[in-house]
């Protein structure tokens, strides 16, 4: 059975196809003015499949013509999807598609290197190009809408995924690596108004510099402490206002082209910026950020903090869930009870984790671990640098088992559910393509992925 979705291309693939960029091998020698299909009121033009085609090969994919046969099977469906939209009045925002629209431009942007290259090699503005693409993020978005409505209502019962499971053949069935549930409490240091100020001070004592005549970007090379700009001068490139902490966006943009803030504090320690450029929501600025590091004073009250968390949950007085969601710094797991989810399957928000994908510290700290029992609390260095104490609780452990109803019945409820929307979608496609005018070019009639389509065209 064919799985149907929304084909959602990012960016870079509209961009390559435009302005013919690493377009290699069969890419260059196909025609790109052609009516590739028509589907409803909906043209598909050769040149739609070579602008995804080109994506995939930049991507790193290899030469293959049947890829040609899968987009345009994307496309057909994006189209009837969307024709649908315009009978039921499903439409999106204007909001919703500038914001899509950003979040494209930011990869494309970061992916090249910067605004200016990206317009250097698409040879038009960057609004121009926002201008260009709208059209088809919108039908995109609406696609996706539609999609969604089309299952909105599809819910599966305990004995349908009973009736699921005992469908799948005995020596079919997927075998689990060990798993766990992990929770975790995080503090990290509270400095003081005194501590704060010699950071403060440092950060004021460059900007005083460059008020005298010193370079900025000299400075901002050798002491910013911002790990991502201080090579480039302190240069952030173009950023988003909505991207930015709302300190730091308060400060860039209210300051005139050219001008430099005051110091001042963020997350991230206290930082003086410049602005170089305006573009609407976007703004060009180079900053020298000063971190605001741990004394000896604000670790030992952040222990002796969370050495009382630990006594308060150890001894029951406190469920751990509770102190989490009250004492703990840590913004991914202090709302969820503490518990940790899946990074790699952040969509079902699950909390069952593969002890292969753990993060080296934490699966050192729990593998000898019993189930419901507490790590003591130690101190780590946060990925960006921070220190802190920390301590853990293993909430369930399973081992490398074969799939069984009894054990794994959230992720066998998740699969079902899965494969009962594909059937949902794939049974409103069938009805839609029998209605629906739809034309292939005999180009494509031969792919195997448009079998379906092509057999119900006149």
């Amino acid at each position: 059975m064919y799985k149907f979705n929304v084909f959602t291309g990012t960016l870079l693939l509209i961009i390559a196809g435009l302005t013919g960029f690493a377009q290699p091998g069969p890419a260059q020698r196909k025609s790109i003015d052609k009516v590739a299909a028509v589907v409803g009121a909906a043209v598909i033009l050769q040149s739609d499949i070579e602008q995804q085609y080109v994506k995939y090969l930049t991507e790193g994919g290899k030469e293959d013509d049947n890829i040609r046969c899968y987009i345009l099977q994307q496309l057909l469906t994006q189209k009837l999807l969307s024709q649908q939209a315009i009978i039921d009045s499903i439409t999106v925002t204007d909001d919703e598609v500038d914001d899509q629209i950003d979040r494209r431009m930011r990869y494309a942007i970061n992916r090249m290197g910067g605004p200016d290259k990206l317009e250097q090699m698409l040879n038009r503005s960057i609004l121009q190009y926002k201008d260009e693409i709208r059209p088809e993020v919108r039908e995109q978005l609406v696609a996706d809408k539609m999609q969604r409505k089309i299952t909105e209502k599809v819910t599966i019962t305990p004995l349908e995924v009973r009736r699921f499971f005992d469908a799948i053949p005995k020596d079919s069935l997927p075998t689990y690596n060990a798993e766990v549930e992990v929770g975790q409490i995080v503090t990290y240091p509270k400095p003081t108004r005194a501590e704060k100020e010699i950071y403060r001070d440092k950060a004021e004592a460059l900007r005083l510099r460059i008020k005298a005549g010193e370079d900025f970007g000299t400075l901002a090379s050798l002491y910013s402490q911002d790990p991502g700009s201080a090579a480039n001068g302190g240069d952030l490139g173009f950023i988003d206002r909505g991207s930015l902490d709302k300190n730091f966006a308060a400060q860039a943009f209210t300051l005139k082209e050219g001008e430099m803030s005051q110091t001042f504090e963020t997350d991230f320690g206290f930082h003086f910026l410049q602005v170089l450029e305006r573009r609407g929501d976007q703004v060009h600025a180079r900053h020298v950020l000063i971190k605001i590091e741990s004394t000896p004073g604000s670790l030992a009250r952040t222990k002796g903090h969370i050495d009382s968390i630990y006594t308060n949950v150890t001894t029951k007085r406190l469920p751990f869930s509770t102190a989490a969601s009250l004492y703990s710094d840590d913004q991914e797991t202090k709302y969820n009870g503490g518990v940790m989810l899946n990074p790699e399957n952040a969509q079902a928000r699950t909390t069952y984790i593969p002890t292969d994908k753990l993060d080296v510290s934490v699966f050192s700290a729990i593998d000898t671990m019993k189930v419901g029992s507490y790590s003591h609390p130690e101190i780590f260095t946060s990925a960006d640098g921070k220190q802190g104490y920390r301590f853990f609780y293993l909430k369930s452990k399973t081992n490398p088992h074969k799939a069984s109803l009894e054990q794994d019945f959230p992720k066998i409820k998740d699969v079902a559910m899965e494969d009962k929307t594909n059937r949902t979608v794939s049974q409103w496609f069938e009805k839609r393509r029998k209605t629906t005018y739809t034309k292939i070019d005999p180009e494509f009639q031969a792919c195997e992925s448009l079998k379906i389509w092509v057999k119900e065209q006149p």
